[in-house]
């Protein structure tokens, strides 16, 4: 049974849907991620955490432990995130409209409206397709680097939640196929995943930097500063300017004021 939740409205403008990856371990990383999105969108949008726990009714069985590590028993493989498979929920979560996908360890330095704006309904999703190249045998916190067709293209995903297709992507499906299968999108025919302009999704550390530094979605995918044990990478002041934007818009929400020295 497919779980039909409608977009919001507010105004004339319509609510905007985003779905981001969470994950204990990165709690600070989805809350800077959120906060990046909500302060620069020019519409009103919604943002909601993935939490694996609450997709009990969507996702069996597909998640367990193994050596105190996330472990895919249908996969056979490794898990880095909690929200490894739970981003493909998202179609079955909202059956028409738009809706985007986010991994948590992004920060968004443009107007989300914008990346909306690309949508093209003759496409089922739209994403960056980055190139699979061959680099670091580990990522963030230390996670295995696994290897798959389509790598990174669902770590920023704009889903046509109204396009037909969709109707392959059953419970079934998402409970016995191997995570391989679901990140390359393969209930899709190739010219249904449409493309998204590189600034979209630029993975830090990984992808040369884009001509006049550009980029729109940082995505950390390497880890980032909410790491303790994080060594230091690129881009790295820009993620701390926004956790202390967003640590200072709460506390004077709570009404504390720092006392001068």
């Amino acid at each position: 049974m497919r779980i039909s939740r409608p977009l919001a409205a507010k105004g004339n403008f319509p609510m905007l849907n985003i779905f981001i990856g969470w994950d204990p371990r990165e709690h600070a990383a989805y809350e800077v991620a959120k906060w990046s999105i909500e302060r620069r969108a020019s519409v009103p949008v919604l943002v909601s955490p993935l939490v694996l726990s609450h997709l009990g009714h969507t996702l069996r069985r597909r998640t367990e432990l193994r050596d105190g590590k996330l472990w895919c028993p249908i996969s056979q493989a490794p898990m880095s995130t909690e929200f490894a498979i739970s981003r493909f929920c998202v179609p079955l979560i909202q059956t028409s409209g738009w809706a985007l996908f986010a991994d948590c360890d992004v920060l968004c330095l443009s107007d989300i409206a914008e990346l909306f704006s690309l949508a093209d309904p003759h496409y089922a999703v739209q994403v960056v397709k980055h190139e699979q190249t061959n680099g670091a045998l580990t990522k963030m916190d230390g996670q295995a680097q696994t290897r798959y067709a389509r790598k990174n293209w669902s770590s920023v995903v704009l889903w046509n939640c109204s396009h037909p297709s969709h109707n392959r992507l059953t419970h079934a499906r998402l409970n016995q196929w191997p995570g391989r299968e679901l990140h390359a999108f393969a209930w899709l025919k190739d010219r249904e995943i449409g493309e998204l302009p590189a600034e979209w999704n630029h993975l830090v550390g990984v992808e040369p930097a884009l001509e006049g530094d550009c980029a729109k979605i940082l995505h950390y995918t390497l880890g980032g500063p909410w790491f303790e044990d994080w060594p230091g990478g690129h881009f790295d002041e820009l993620w701390l300017e926004e956790n202390d934007r967003l640590t200072g818009s709460r506390n004077r929400e709570a009404g504390w004021v720092p006392v001068p020295d």
